[in-house]
C-alpha cells in the first residue's frame, strides 16, 4: 500500500515543504553519488553525521540530532520519506505558517529522535533519515483532518489499483505498524527505526493540540465532521486505453 496524494488542497504556496524536500535531495546527491560505491566511507559518514545513541548519551553529542534528518540510506528511503513530507506537509504548513510549520517539523524530528535514544541508549548504530520528522507531519493531520481522502495504490501480485481512504485509517494503520514492528524488533537490530517514528507521530499530535483548540477542538471535528474545511481536490483517472472486447454469442 503506497499513499500517493491526498484530496486536501492547500491555500498557500508551500514554502518550507518544498525548500525540505530540496534540501534532502540536495544533501544525499551531495555524499550518495561519491561515497556509495565505497561502504567502509559511507558507514563512517554516517557515524560522523548521523545520531549515534551511544554518543549522546555518553559523550554529549548533540549535533546528530539534527543533521541525521537530512541523512538517508539510499534511493528508496529518501523517496518514500519525500513522497509522505510532499503529501502531508502542505496541509500542516497551510495551518501552521511557514515558520510555525518549519519549526514543527524540527521538534517532532527531535522527539522521534528522544524514543529511539531512550529504547537503546547504549547503541552503537546510527540513525539517519526525516521519517521521525515527517512523522510528526502525519501525527499533526490525522488530529487536523482525520476524515481527509488519501488515494493509495494497492498492489497485490499483478493487481493493482487506487483507492480513496479517510486518512485516519491510513496514518491510524502506518502508526499501528510502527507499534507492532517496535515491539517485534529488537532495538540493537538496526534496520528500521520504528520508535523514532511512534515518537516523531506523537510528538506531531501533541503539537497539533494548539491548533485544533483554535479552531474548536471537538466542535470543529463537528463541524466539518472530520473533512477539511474546505472542498476536496477533484482528480481524473485516465481511461484505460486497452479497448474493449465485447463477448459475442
Amino acid at each position: 500500500m503506497f499513499p500517493i496524494r491526498d484530496h486536501n488542497p492547500s491555500g498557500r504556496t508551500a514554502y518550507v515543504t518544498w525548500a525540505l524536500i530540496a534540501a534532502n535531495v540536495v544533501i544525499f546527491l551531495a555524499y550518495w553519488l561519491p561515497l556509495s560505491g565505497d561502504e567502509q566511507a559511507l558507514g563512517q559518514f554516517f557515524l560522523t553525521w548521523g545520531l549515534v545513541p551511544a554518543d549522546l548519551t555518553q559523550g554529549g553529542a548533540v549535533g546528530g540530532l539534527v543533521t541525521s534528518m537530512f541523512l538517508h540510506g539510499g534511493w528508496m528511503h529518501l523517496a518514500g520519506n519525500m513522497l509522505f513530507l510532499w503529501i502531508f506537509g502542505d496541509n500542516l504548513e497551510d495551518t501552521l505558517g511557514h515558520l510555525g510549520f518549519a519549526l514543527f517539523y524540527l521538534v517532532s524530528g527531535l522527539g522521534a529522535a528522544a524514543l529511539q535514544v531512550a529504547m537503546d541508549p547504549g547503541s552503537p548504530i546510527p540513525m539517519v533519515g526525516a521519517s521521525g520528522a515527517i512523522a510528526g507531519v502525519m501525527g499533526g493531520y490525522i488530529l487536523l483532518f482525520p476524515k481527509a481522502r488519501v488515494d493509495v495504490l494497492v498492489i497485490f501480485l499483478i493487481f493493482f489499483r487506487i483507492f480513496a481512504i479517510p486518512a485516519w485509517i491510513v496514518l491510524g494503520l502506518w502508526f499501528a505498524l510502527q507499534i507492532g514492528g517496535g515491539l517485534a524488533t529488537p532495538t540493537d537490530a538496526g534496520g528500521v527505526a520504528y520508535w523514532a517514528h511512534a515518537g516523531g507521530f506523537v510528538t506531531g499530535l501533541l503539537l497539533a493540540l494548539r491548533a485544533w483548540a483554535r479552531r474548536g477542538g471537538t466542535g470543529f471535528w463537528a463541524r466539518t465532521e472530520g473533512h477539511p474545511a474546505h472542498a476536496p481536490a477533484q482528480y481524473r483517472f485516465d481511461a484505460s486505453r486497452v479497448p474493449v472486447v465485447r463477448r459475442r454469442r
